[in-house]
């Protein structure tokens, strides 16, 4: 039977740890700009987590809410008023975007030492994904071992992708296309696919983070049938409650971070 990867216990480690060194500031607390385009409902879901999350560990959040049709020319003007902006500490950037945009370009015009996502192909080394920490995470709790192993990826955001993928070459897992994904050790999906991956999709024993969710008839789904694959898969992270908890843990680390290092407390 398949072992869960609690992201919950993970998460509230760390957020605890943050919420402390927040309390005890002596000056304005952490802020974080957080910019929402379109009307996807898991982009939604995660947003309004962060936000509820925000208000619990002691950052003040400000979301900025843009039609699925803005100009780009708009957005990029919010991007340069919040990286000029001295009281904002963190921007973060909801992905994905819708497709009209050029994900790339937007991403480069945040401020690097204002990306709190890691996203920007130049920020610093102390800012990580926070997905690809909760990934990291993950794979520490049940002390997956990367040597001579194997991991798949199935995703919707080239970005994200991407940036997964050349985590774990880093880590020395050998990345597989997703059509050879029963073959794989590891398989990580972020698809927004409800119940996509099956059983016929994975190989026994295999560890699965997924990390997809999308909302219907008033539930959070994940991108794995868990039912389907409950007996055949050694370990999965449940959704919800599985890497999106850590994902939002890992984003506040990052905005703690941050701020740290403008107000000069490092």
């Amino acid at each position: 039977m398949v072992k869960i990867i609690d992201g919950k216990v993970i998460a509230e480690k760390i957020k605890d740890e943050v919420a402390k060194d927040i309390y005890q500031l002596n000056g304005p607390r952490p802020n974080l700009a957080i910019i929402l385009v379109g009307e996807r409902d898991d982009s939604k879901i995660y947003v309004a987590l962060k936000e509820k999350e925000g208000r619990k560990i002691g950052v003040d959040t400000h979301l900025y809410k843009m039609d699925g049709d803005i100009l780009e020319s708009e957005l990029l003007a919010t991007i340069n008023f919040l990286n000029d902006d001295p009281t904002i500490d963190g921007i973060l950037l909801q992905l994905p975007l819708p497709q009209q945009f050029n994900a790339d370009k937007i991403i480069a015009a945040i401020n690097p030492l204002k990306d709190v996502d890691g996203f920007h192909p130049e920020h610093p080394k102390y800012i990580e994904s926070p997905v690809l920490s909760a990934v990291k995470a993950c794979l520490e709790e049940i002390n997956f071992s990367a040597p001579d192993k194997s991991a798949c990826l199935m995703y919707n955001s080239e970005i994200f992708g991407q940036s997964l993928k050349d985590a774990l070459s880093f880590l020395n897992l050998q990345v597989l296309p997703a059509e050879q994904s029963s073959q794989a050790d590891l398989l990580i999906t972020a698809l927004g696919k409800p119940g996509y991956v099956k059983q016929n999709m994975i190989k026994d024993g295999a560890v699965i983070i997924d990390i997809g969710i999308t909302k219907e008839d008033g539930r959070v789904w994940g991108d794995v049938d868990f039912e389907d694959v409950k007996d055949k898969a050694a370990f999965i992270t449940p959704v919800p409650g599985g890497i999106g908890p850590m994902t939002i843990a890992f984003l506040f680390k990052n905005v703690w971070e941050v701020y740290r290092r403008r107000h000069g407390l490092i």
